[in-house]
């Protein structure tokens, strides 16, 4: 019950995305596009509850519940985040907006926009972690171990993103054409 719930959520997610914007855009009422999208948070308080009651039910915590903590905490990171660069996207084609900046591509200011979206992994295993490590207290003296394992992949998914954010730090992308451009000027001073 709780893998088809997650499944429901995310397809509501979308389906409340995409009509929140098509009503913001195609038919300009924007209180009403707000409304709709307000209603995302609500589909994780359902998830929610559904799990706890679950779980308060004598089910047996297995791998669907650490799944179900591990959307609400990537749900919870980066929600908002997919959202604004859907509305970006949907203002730019359907409203005539501008184009929606790209992430940046090289250097400093990649390492930068890379490291802000590990921060945002980073909150969503907190969140993860905390919401098993609840399940966890709340079951009791039950089999946690699933539970406790879907906890080490949210801390192995934050590992491993945050390796990857730092090897743009550690080896920053260069721009294409600047060797070229210091070829030609090694060049030039060598020729005077």
């Amino acid at each position: 019950m709780v893998v088809t719930l997650i499944i429901a959520c995310e397809v509501a997610f979308w389906v409340l995305l995409a009509l929140g914007l098509a009503v913001r855009y195609l038919l300009g009422w924007r209180r009403t596009s707000v409304a709709i999208l307000l209603c995302e948070p609500l589909l994780e308080l359902i998830l929610f509850a559904v799990t706890a009651t679950d779980l308060k039910n004598g089910a047996e915590p297995g791998w669907e519940h650490g799944l179900a903590a591990l959307y609400i905490g990537y749900t919870v990171a980066y929600g908002h985040y997919t959202i604004r660069w859907l509305d970006g996207h949907a203002a730019h084609r359907l409203a005539g907006g501008p184009r929606p900046p790209k992430p940046p591509r090289h250097g400093m200011a990649r390492a930068r926009h890379e490291g802000g979206l590990w921060l945002r992994t980073l909150l969503a295993a907190a969140v993860a972690c905390a919401l098993l490590q609840a399940a966890i207290w709340y079951v009791g003296d039950g089999d946690t171990s699933s539970l406790r394992s879907f906890q080490l992949v949210a801390v192995r998914a934050l590992a491993v993103h945050g390796i990857v954010a730092l090897t743009y730090l550690i080896w920053p992308k260069k721009a294409p054409g600047t060797a070229a451009v210091r070829r030609e000027e090694d060049r030039t001073l060598t020729k005077r």
